[in-house]
């Protein structure tokens, strides 16, 4: 059926209605209660939401092992539940932030016991790494460490993402003096959509979770992606402006677009995915790849065919009512694994 795609992210109830599949844990109430009671309460089923009593106060361990061992048997339990819905289970995308207790500790646990019940399955982590500026607590650092190990060994690619820069994105872009969680979760929201775009509408190219993998990954270990987009525009702005293909491939490679505080221009790429959707023909993507090609500001190291995989989906970009962003005819999401991430 054509209408299919929508199935790979919803499951349709014998009401007609349809629910994600997903499931929300944390530790403490507050921010789940916000979900509960929110715009999209009648999305999701009570059973998707799981929260605990006591959050785990930035700490690794607590998170881990303390208090995190208590729940997680139950998220597993509807995280089964979910994947014996599926006809044909794919992999897992994991969203979660290191620099607190619950995303490091209990994410990390989470990722482990994946691995243990659904072995080969793929797992796609979209991590939000502490920042050089922009800090919550001071032991940050000490709980991304301890994470990253278990998103190494149990994640097939993790897309890296830091608030400050998505911050600066937001300011310089999009003029919002001072941005809110909101702001920036909905600007690393139309990355996400970007990437799953191909698995959720037809296109042209890179369908696959597995796919994706290939694509970006030479060594199993090395698997850390940067990843930009491109137009960030306010709605004032856009009125006045044509963004062409070559524009918007040239401003995703600017170190300023990057949703990580990382510089690309100081390593070099081992591969690149561009997923391009809306109004974009290949002839135009052709064209702007090979003038980035010739840019020779980005180099490839020597070891990997300097390849660029790029994908075009015709569902242009969507945007959030009220939102910040301007709706646009095309837009670009690049995916890249760069040397550079060991800045992050």
């Amino acid at each position: 059926g054509h209408n299919d795609a929508f199935n790979t992210f919803f499951s349709e109830t014998g009401a007609g209605k349809h629910v994600p599949r997903a499931v929300f844990i944390d530790l403490e109430p507050t921010v789940i209660d916000e979900v509960r009671t929110g715009t999209y309460r009648q999305l999701f089923h009570p059973e998707q939401l799981i929260s605990g009593k006591e959050d785990a106060a930035n700490n690794y361990a607590r998170g881990h092992y303390t208090i995190g061992k208590e729940i997680v048997d139950l998220a597993l339990d509807r995280i089964r539940k979910l994947a014996d819905n599926c006809t044909g289970l794919q992999g897992f995308l994991v969203f979660h932030a290191v620099g607190g207790g619950t995303g490091s500790g209990l994410g990390s646990l989470l990722l482990e016991r994946l691995s243990v019940d659904y072995g080969k399955k793929s797992k796609l982590g979209f991590t939000v790494y502490p920042s050089p500026q922009v800090s919550t607590a001071v032991v940050e650092p000490y709980n991304s460490v301890l994470s990253t190990h278990s998103l190494l060994e149990h994640t097939d690619v993790a897309v890296m993402l830091d608030n400050e820069a998505v911050y600066d994105i937001c300011r310089r872009s999009l003029d919002i003096e001072r941005p809110t969680y909101t702001n920036l979760n909905r600007l690393i929201a139309q990355v996400i959509s970007s990437l799953t775009a191909s698995l959720r509408f037809d296109g042209a190219l890179n369908v696959d979770i597995t796919e994706f993998q290939t694509n970006l990954v030479p060594y199993p270990r090395i698997h850390f992606m940067l990843s930009s987009y491109a137009p960030v525009i306010s709605a004032e702005k856009a009125y006045h402006e044509q963004l062409s293909v070559a524009e918007i491939t040239n401003s995703a490679f600017e170190p300023s677009s990057m949703m990580a505080k990382c510089d690309p221009r100081h390593g070099k790429y081992m591969a690149c995915c561009m997923m391009y959707r809306g109004d974009v023909v290949p002839k135009d993507v052709n064209a702007a790849v090979a003038t980035i090609k010739t840019k020779r500001t980005i180099q490839f190291v020597d070891w990997c065919p300097t390849g660029f995989k790029c994908g075009i989906n015709y569902q242009p970009p969507t945007v959030v009512p009220g939102g910040d962003l301007a709706k646009v005819q095309r837009a670009v999401c690049m995916i890249s694994n760069s040397t550079a991430i060991a800045e992050v």
